[in-house]
């Protein structure tokens, strides 16, 4: 049975949702890691750099990564606090996945200060 995906295999494909297959049986966790994700802080419109981890245990689906990179690359002329973003991409990510899922949003050094947020979403 063939998966039809929007995003993988396309060079010009642009974020149209989150993507998810079928779990494989026997999956246990999923760890998804990016260290190339941008967006602007709400106050200067400086650009921050994050490292962005989301973790589950999948029920029925796993997130497709091509359309995660799409997802997280949609953030980059987005104002939002670092906080926020842990809590929007676990939210995103438990709505396509119907499962809890964890995030860590890392904010990259910026006047000698890195920000580390938690969110779990899901339960």
């Amino acid at each position: 049975m063939a998966t039809e995906f929007d995003a993988l295999g396309n060079p010009d494909a642009v974020f149209a949702g989150l993507e998810t297959f079928p779990a494989p049986a026997g999956v246990g966790l999923v760890e998804l890691e990016s260290d190339e994700v941008t967006a602007l802080c709400p106050i200067t419109a400086q650009p921050d750099w994050y490292q962005v981890r989301i973790a589950y245990t999948p029920r029925e689906r796993c997130i497709e990564s091509k359309s995660l990179k799409l997802y997280l690359h949609s953030f980059r002329n987005d104002g939002i606090f670092a906080e926020a973003f842990a809590v929007r991409i676990a939210d995103d990510a438990s709505e396509a996945l119907g499962c809890p899922v964890d995030v860590t949003v890392i904010q990259k050094a910026r006047g000698g200060i890195t920000i580390r947020a938690s969110a779990r979403s899901g339960e």
